[in-house]
């Protein structure tokens, strides 16, 4: 594993799910981890997993959908670390329903946390990696980003928006040894997908090559190797973690 020793990362949405595992991944491999999230009750259970394991971490209440809380929050990781040197936008939200059936404010919530949030917070912190002429910005998609999905018209727009994004970025900031990659994540067990039924369930996994869901510390294992040295000439790419259920 390549060591992140001196690193500060900030991983977003890491109460639970997929922000956790990346939270306590990056710990692993050595850097400090500020852990952000809405739910400080379990912001503080990560950082006492990662703190018990030797690890740095400190949390921070952050609500992407508000950007008043994004740029206090990042002014406060910056005070207390100094730096931001990964950033792991991975914070986000459904609203799912039909495209007649939807709302506009059901629209307007999952862009403002799932895109918008991402825009400001990286806006927010890209200079702090600037000065140190090294970033990594990793944002989390979907799979439904490159597909699309029934029921998900806002969720697949804003993740698909997401990957322009990521490429846009890519390509501003690769002069200053700053990447910006996304992964796109396929069927991931986690508490959002609990909620699929069982036909539903066995419907996904049939069309999945590898005959199984994924793990949160799937996608933290791609987070890890995309914030490390050993993918210094990757940028701009997205990486699938579907077990071949799109190719």
């Amino acid at each position: 594993m390549a060591s992140l020793e001196g690193k500060i990362a900030l991983v977003t949405g890491a109460s639970q799910g997929i922000g956790r595992a990346c939270a306590i991944e990056l710990a692993r491999a050595g850097a400090s981890v500020a852990v952000a999230a809405r739910n400080e009750t379990k912001l503080a259970e990560v950082v006492a997993e990662i703190t018990a394991a030797g690890g740095t971490a400190k949390a921070f209440a952050l609500d992407v959908a508000n950007e008043d809380s994004i740029k206090t929050t990042a002014k406060a990781i910056l005070a207390h670390f100094g730096s931001v040197h990964i950033l792991v936008n991975n914070a986000g939200i459904t609203r799912d329903t039909l495209l007649l059936r939807m709302k506009r404010a059901d629209w307007d919530d999952v862009f403002t946390t799932n895109l918008t949030g991402v825009f400001l917070l990286t806006q927010a912190l890209v200079s702090s990696m600037m000065k140190a002429r090294w970033g990594r910005i990793i944002n989390v998609s979907s799979i439904v980003g490159e597909t699309g999905q029934a029921g998900q018209a806002n969720y697949a727009a804003s993740k698909a928006g997401l990957v322009g994004f990521t490429k846009a970025v890519a390509r501003e900031l690769a002069s200053r040894n700053i990447t910006s990659n996304a992964v796109a994540p396929g069927y991931i067990a986690t508490a959002m997908t609990a909620v699929l039924d069982e036909k539903h369930l066995a419907g996904m996994l049939e069309q999945i090559p590898l005959g199984r869901a994924g793990t949160e510390e799937d996608v933290a294992h791609a987070v890890r190797f995309l914030a490390s040295d050993e993918a210094a000439y990757i940028t701009g790419h997205v990486l699938d973690i579907n077990g071949g259920m799109y190719m």
